[in-house]
């Protein structure tokens, strides 16, 4: 369920403006899919020139695109705090996003929760007056037939997410599942983050409410800065 859309000019200029951000000393969460991937690259350009940084990844992607690029690399319960994390958004209304295209939702929630400063980098095609998309859940394999029982109940249609390229389901980093749950357009996204979180078998859901802090939007031609009150 990876999104497209956005000329990779957007995304390339609005991760290198978080980038950007990015100073001596500091622990970054690198965050996971094709924007995010241009920050890390910027990051790892700024530490071949000297930079003194240390990444946390939110993903195997990430962390294998962060070791191509040259930056150190600590797991979260090695550092002492995250100083600012830049990752990207499926969608983004209100400054509230769906996130979880790339299956790495619970552990970019962890990381980005856990900074001081959360950053979205995402192109013009990530807006949305309000939030639409399917909203993805990583399951625990054994209850995924409950846990789709319970976002019927709350007015969802969860599909199981079926991998690429190969025959079988998606499966997470953490060895889970994950649903793709429709609820259309999403008018109170705190009370559904809160009940799809309150569901016995929910590992993490794709969910970010009042989490991010600034929105970097890439054009073909630069980049607008929002921050988020």
């Amino acid at each position: 369920m990876k999104t497209t859309g956005g000329s990779d000019a957007a995304k390339r200029n609005a991760g290198e403006s978080a980038a950007d951000l990015v100073t001596d000393g500091m622990v970054v969460g690198l965050g996971t899919g094709s924007t995010a991937a241009h920050a890390i690259r910027a990051v790892g350009r700024a530490v071949d020139s000297g930079l003194d940084v240390r990444g946390v990844a939110t993903s195997f992607a990430s962390r294998e695109l962060a070791r191509e690029a040259g930056i150190p690399l600590s797991d979260l319960d090695e550092v002492n705090g995250i100083d600012l994390a830049i990752d990207g958004a499926d969608q983004i209304a209100d400054g509230d996003l769906v996130k979880g295209g790339g299956a790495a939702h619970a552990r970019e929630k962890i990381v980005d929760v856990a900074a001081d400063r959360f950053v979205v980098v995402a192109d013009p095609s990530k807006e949305a007056d309000r939030l639409d998309r399917a909203v993805p859940v990583e399951v625990l394999p054994a209850a995924r037939e409950t846990v789709a029982a319970a976002v019927r109940s709350a007015g969802g249609d969860p599909t199981l997410r079926s991998a690429e390229r190969k025959d079988g389901p998606v499966v997470t980093d953490n060895g889970n599942l994950v649903l793709d749950c429709e609820f259309g357009p999403i008018d109170a996204p705190s009370a559904l983050a809160a009940t799809l979180s309150e569901t016995p078998g929910v590992v993490e859901h794709g969910l970010f409410v009042g989490v991010a802090d600034e929105v970097h939007v890439g054009t073909d031609d630069g980049v607008t800065v929002r921050e988020l009150p």
